[in-house]
């Protein structure tokens, strides 16, 4: 389904030709994010996300690389994660061309102006105020805090309001400079577009360039002490918020499926037990789901909710209940074969778009150095059992290993504690 070239300074190129379409999306995936950022420089690979639509050489004004895209019906972002940074813009196929040209010309040379620094560095630092007002976006970087405590994997994406504001164009320029760099990019495209044509554009701007140094990996991830635990954020709403996960396992470990299963089974979806359970039979919570987080060396599982003020408690104890339900009672084959079909559904679906489809080849090159088909994870999703799932319950689902995060009028953490039992 893809092709791929690799220039000779370590860029690589997927394509997958999509000839029904009439769209093509564009994607630079850069091997770099929150994870390598030293705590002093807290942000910066968001901040150098938001600097690279200020203007180029080439496209002086923001308003100018936004009027090409949003001039032909595309559309353009950026988003920044932990390991990964992305850049994109999905136009009408005859429009291929131009949307490389303007994402290159974005990460290939832009300027960085110090007046432009100084409004987007109040930009971002309002996004940071935003995400502290509201109960919903804080209650999670609370969890990551309480979970892993002070490294790069429990602090906020964003940064803080001091990190940001500390921030130089140094600072910026420099870590541009050592992060970005061909082998650590990865252009994918995804739709009417002819692999030869992408590899030729793309090497017109990006062939010339130096291999450069391999940028340095990110420090492992410190396993959090085998303790549960519980911050309260006392903050007067009418709902409370909380977050409630422990440490799982990462994006390499072949048993990475099995818990897609199992986290689809609890909490992913409107058919999920989590959903049912607490929301359609009991009625005590307004949102309810489960999600898991696969970084390259660790990860994460966790339970998500809002609920009335009153019924906080009554929600973490109904949740821990069905985790501990699935550890002792075999799942049935009915349900399982249910969650497979939703998790297989859900990726084919994924794939129907030309974003999806470049997304997906792009972040798996990046992080695998190779792309899995479609039949490749059907495989490994059909092949788990039943006895998988109750494995990968018992495997995780430990109480003591819990860590419960929870925006609202609370300050009794030891009220909170003593839930914290999966039995």
């Amino acid at each position: 389904m893809y092709d791929k070239t690799t220039l000779d300074n370590g860029l690589r190129i997927v394509t997958a030709n999509m000839p029904h379409t009439r769209s093509v999306t564009v994607m630079l995936y850069y091997g770099v994010g929150s994870r390598y950022e030293a705590k002093r420089l807290g942000g910066i690979s968001h901040f150098i996300e938001h600097m690279v639509f200020k203007g180029t050489e080439r496209r002086p004004l923001p308003q100018i690389i936004s009027e090409a895209i949003e001039g032909v019906g595309g559309y353009l972002n950026a988003s920044t994660g932990l390991e990964t940074t992305n850049y994109y813009a999905k136009v009408p196929s005859k429009h291929f061309a131009m949307a490389l040209d303007v994402l290159t010309d974005m990460l290939d040379r832009p300027l960085f102006k110090p007046d432009d620094i100084e409004k987007e560095r109040q930009v971002i630092i309002e996004e940071i105020n935003a995400t502290l007002d509201s109960p919903s976006d804080l209650v999670g970087e609370l969890h990551s805090e309480l979970l892993w405590g002070d490294q790069p994997v429990g602090r906020p994406v964003g940064g803080t309001r001091e990190s940001v504001g500390a921030a130089t164009r140094d600072d910026l320029l420099g870590y541009l400079k050592s992060h970005y760099v061909p082998p650590n990019l990865v252009v994918s495209v995804a739709g009417n577009i002819q692999h030869e044509e992408v590899v030729e554009q793309v090497n017109k701007v990006f062939g010339g360039y130096p291999r450069g140094e391999q940028p340095p990996a990110f420090s492992a991830a410190t396993q959090p002490e085998a303790r549960s635990r519980v911050l309260l954020h006392q903050k007067d709403t009418e709902q409370a918020n909380l977050v409630m996960g422990l440490p799982a396992l990462s994006a390499f470990d072949p048993d990475r499926y099995k818990l897609d299963l199992l986290n689809a089974i609890i909490g992913d979806g409107m058919s999920s037990r989590l959903f049912v359970e607490l929301r359609e039979n009991m009625g005590i919570a307004y949102s309810v789901g489960s999600y898991t987080r696969k970084m390259s060396d660790t990860g994460e599982f966790g339970i998500y909710g809002g609920m009335d003020v009153e019924r906080a408690k009554d929600s973490i104890v109904a949740a821990l209940a069905e985790m501990a339900k699935i550890k002792r009672e075999p799942v049935g084959e009915d349900e399982l074969n249910k969650v497979k079909e939703y998790r297989k559904g859900g990726m084919v679906l994924g794939l129907e778009d030309t974003a999806g489809v470049a997304m997906w080849g792009g972040g798996q090159e990046l992080r695998y150095g190779r792309i899995y088909s479609v039949d490749e994870v059907t495989a490994e999703l059909d092949a788990v059992t039943t006895e998988d799932i109750m494995t990968m319950a018992n495997r995780y689902f430990v109480g003591d290993r819990l860590a419960l995060a929870v925006v609202g009028p609370y300050d009794n953490e030891a009220e909170f504690q003593e839930l914290l039992k999966i039995e």
